[in-house]
Formats: C-alpha cells, sequence, structure tokens
C-alpha cells in the first residue's frame, strides 16, 4: 500500500487535454517539505509551448462545455467535492507536508476548498437565465448571463489549495474552461491533486488544465495569451500592478486579491482578554503568512499595557516545530527567500530603535514570535506586510485615532475592530478603507457566500457567491421587436 506522500508525489505532471503529461524543459524543480528540505517530488517544468497548448485546449473545450446543461454542471462539481472529502486525511497530510502549515491550518484549508466547490453548485443554474428589462412599445429587452469563455488561474503558495479552487469551482460551474498555474513550490496541492479530483468527476477533457512551471520558464504566458477572457490572480499588489498593467493592454479582465496590512484595532471599551485571543490566532497562524493576517495591532492607551502582558505572555507559549506534528502551530516559513526577508525586517526595525517586548529566534527553518511594542505606525515595520511571525503593536491616543492609523496604509484588505459596544463597532467599521472588516473577532476570515475583496493596493474585484458571477459571467442583452417599428427616415 502506498504511504500518503507516495500516493500524491505521482502526480508530479502538468494536466493538460485530460492527459498527465511531463514538463518539456530541460529545467527541474524539486518540491520540498519546508521543515527539513526533504525532496517530496521533482517536477519537469511545462514550457511555454506547453502553455499556450493548454490554452488552446480550453478554448476548444469551452464550446462544448458551455452548452452543458445546469445538472450536468453540478454533477461533475459534487463527484469532485466527493474525492476531496473521501481522500480527507492524505490530502491534509500532503498540505502540511508541501505547504509547511500546521494540521490545523491544512484541515482549515482543505474545509474552505471543499466548500468553494458545495457553494459552486448553487449557482451552476445561474447562466442562461433571462431577466426581461422594461422598455419601449412592442420591445421585449432580455438581459442573459452567459459564460466567459477561458479563465487564466494564478495561485499563491500559503493556501494553494482553496485559492485555487475559489477561482476554479466558479469557472468550471459557470460554464468556463480553466488554465491554470499554482506556485510551483506547492504544485501538488495546488494544481495536481485537484486535477485528479475532477479527473475523478469524469470531467471532459481540457476543461481544467493544470501546468506545472515557474515564471523564469514561461514568463508572460499566462498573461498575454490572446485566448483567456480573465486573469484570476491572488498574490503580491507588486506583481498584482503588474498583471494589472499587461491586463489592460490585451482588455482583459481580472481579479486580483493582493498583499494586505490588516489592523486588529483594540478600542477603549474592549474585553482585552477576548482581544487578546483572537489576535495571538489572527497572527500567527501559518506563521503569519496570509494576505489577510494580522498585521498591525492597534491598541488604545487605556488597554495599552495590559493588552502587550497578556499577548506576549500567549506568544511565549506557542508550540512551534515540525508542522507534522499535530501539537506545533507555527511550522516553518516556506523557503530560505522569504526566511531571510523576515530576518531583515527584524534586524532593520532593532537598528533603527525599535522596541522587542518578545525575542523570537530562528530554529532551522522556524522563526518563533517576535513582539515589538511603541511601533511608529510610519515606520517601515508598520508599513509592510510582513509574511512572518512578527507582531508590532502601536499606541493610539483616542478610539478616533485608532481607526486614523488603521487607515494609513496603502492596502485595504481585511480588518478588526474589538469594542464592547456593537452598535459603535459597526459605525466605525464603516470607516474602516478595508473590503473586509470583523468586529470582536480576527483579521482571517473566508466563507464562499461573502464579497472578499479588498480597497486600494489589496486589489480588484471580489469573490462569494454572488458577487463572483460578475467576475466570471459576461452580461448579454437581447431585444425582440415584437411589431415592425417605424423609423425616421
Amino acid at each position: 500500500m502506498k504511504s500518503v506522500v507516495e500516493k500524491y508525489v505521482d502526480l508530479n505532471k502538468s494536466f493538460i487535454n485530460g492527459e498527465w503529461v511531463e514538463g518539456g524543459s530541460k529545467r527541474t524543480f524539486e518540491i520540498v517539505n519546508p521543515y527539513d528540505k526533504s525532496v517530496l517530488t521533482t517536477v519537469k517544468l511545462a514550457t511555454k509551448e506547453q502553455v499556450d497548448e493548454a490554452f488552446e485546449v480550453a478554448r476548444r473545450a469551452q464550446v462544448d462545455w458551455a452548452k452543458t446543461t445546469a445538472d450536468e454542471r453540478k454533477a461533475i462539481l459534487e463527484k469532485a467535492c466527493h474525492y476531496l472529502k473521501e481522500h480527507h486525511n492524505e490530502i491534509v497530510d500532503m498540505l502540511s507536508r508541501e505547504t509547511g502549515g500546521s494540521i490545523l491550518k491544512s484541515n482549515v484549508e482543505h474545509h474552505l476548498t471543499v466548500e468553494f466547490l458545495e457553494e459552486a453548485i448553487k449557482y451552476a443554474d445561474e447562466i442562461y437565465n433571462v431577466r426581461e428589462v422594461p422598455g419601449a412599445p412592442d420591445k421585449i429587452n432580455h438581459v442573459y448571463r452567459l459564460p466567459l469563455g477561458v479563465v487564466s488561474s494564478i495561485s499563491p503558495f500559503n493556501f494553494p489549495m482553496n485559492l485555487s479552487m475559489r477561482t476554479i469551482a466558479p469557472a468550471i460551474a459557470l460554464g468556463n474552461s480553466i488554465v491554470h498555474k499554482p506556485d510551483i513550490q506547492v504544485g501538488l496541492s495546488g494544481g495536481s491533486i485537484l486535477a485528479k479530483a475532477f479527473e475523478h468527476a469524469g470531467l471532459p477533457k481540457g476543461v481544467f488544465n493544470v501546468v506545472l512551471t515557474d515564471i523564469a520558464e514561461i514568463e508572460d504566458a499566462m498573461l498575454t495569451n490572446p485566448i483567456p477572457k480573465l486573469i484570476s490572480f491572488t498574490g503580491s499588489s507588486a506583481v498584482g500592478r503588474y498583471i494589472g498593467g499587461i491586463a489592460g493592454q490585451h482588455l482583459k479582465k481580472v481579479a486580483l486579491e493582493l498583499g494586505g496590512n490588516s489592523p486588529f484595532v483594540v478600542l477603549s471599551d474592549a474585553d482585552v482578554d477576548q482581544a487578546v485571543n483572537a489576535a495571538i490566532f489572527g497572527k500567527f497562524i501559518h506563521q503569519g503568512q496570509i494576505c489577510m493576517i494580522t498585521n498591525r495591532i492597534i491598541v488604545h492607551q487605556d488597554k495599552y499595557e495590559e493588552f502587550i502582558e497578556k499577548f506576549v505572555e500567549r506568544a511565549k507559549s506557542i508550540p512551534y516545530g515540525d508542522q507534522t506534528d499535530p501539537q506545533t502551530i507555527i511550522g516553518p516559513i516556506i523557503n530560505d527567500r522569504q526566511l531571510d526577508r523576515a530576518e531583515k525586517i527584524i534586524q532593520e526595525a532593532i537598528q533603527s530603535g525599535a522596541k522587542l517586548a518578545l525575542e523570537g529566534k530562528r530554529v532551522g527553518q522556524v522563526l518563533t514570535p517576535y513582539v515589538f511594542v511603541d511601533v511608529d505606525n510610519a515606520s517601515p515595520l508598520a508599513q509592510t506586510e510582513l509574511f512572518a511571525p512578527i507582531a508590532p503593536i502601536i499606541k493610539a491616543e483616542t478610539d478616533n485615532h485608532a481607526i486614523e492609523l488603521a487607515n494609513d496604509t496603502e492596502y485595504g484588505l481585511s480588518s478588526a475592530i474589538f469594542t464592547s459596544d456593537l452598535k459603535r463597532g459597526e459605525e466605525f467599521a464603516l470607516q474602516v478603507d478595508a473590503g473586509m472588516t470583523h468586529i470582536n473577532d480576527q483579521t482571517v476570515n473566508d466563507a464562499p457566500n461573502i464579497p472578499f475583496g479588498g480597497t486600494k493596493a489589496s486589489g480588484l474585484g471580489r469573490f462569494g457567491n454572488p458577487w463572483l458571477l460578475d467576475e466570471f459571467t459576461t452580461t448579454k442583452w437581447v431585444s425582440v421587436q415584437t411589431k415592425e417599428r417605424k423609423f425616421p427616415f
């Protein structure tokens, strides 16, 4: 009987036109466990020509897929969902090994992946429905929602499975085809396992294609190919701006979920214990490697000292180490480059005079929590998306000042406000310039039926039913003249 790793490392190939194919490049990539650098599998990278081939087969396959009934599409989605549920334990294990995420985080990711699929089943019948709009006499106006065509999908390393599925599921449910490139570091979790689920479900060839490759190999092939009508990307704001520029030149739609600098605001009337519990989770889940992670903690001066004392005590005791140990919460940073970046941020903050309340350490590939206090909100430490277990705490003079500090960033993804006055909390929430604000909760929240997305440099577009329908479909007006129309000339 194959081990969990052996079961999925065999899927180290691209999936194009319903076939598992080796990459045509001479270059290979080793997918490793970030904790101990052990090699999980080696991938031959797909070439630009193979990416172009994937778009072409997706274009041909989409024509017939768009003609399927809602029931046919729902049946495929249900079978894929069943596959993921049936293989829950093996998939969670692979997610943990490949991403460096704890068992807790990997279970959360698997759960969200399934939820996105289940929600897609609910809106698979949204295409071709006709809505009648009042018009001139003797004219009937029909408005249809139609499949968009081919979708280009690019997903990141941190939550590769659910951040891939939130594009893949709506694309397929709404009659589109897709070419998907996961981050090669997590190519199995972010692409191959999902391809296996849809292969098992009987999805027609060419509707869903996965290319295992990297940017050095294919350059801008996922962006400049003329076939896709939508580019869906989750990643950094810098790359998002670049993609947006290219998409604009080619008049393509974009769905961009980008970086964040999510503020966690503790108001003067907050329950400190409750706030600390939430902040510990929201800051340190998956080592802080989440776009909507709690990045800055802003605390009213009346609660400041108490919050710091309790937060630091909790941070000291968070279990760290091998992420496959069910007791571990903080596992390894994804790669050396990201780890070196985190250490550089820490050292530059210390050299600039930032005050440490808790000094962490590097243990192999693991970084234990660092907590900085009395942080200047204008400092690089506060204005940088940290993507590491580094917590800057900032003092606010008043509740209004706290909201001002929260908004003083180029980002606007997620945010949180703690208060005992829920009505006032919601009034403050509307003042926070972010796509999402959570009252008396932490910043890391997602669901398939909410408008997930950000403002400012945190992106364009919204995921979640029904908001995603505008992203993944096109609208068509059909008018019917019921009687002969008289024209003025």
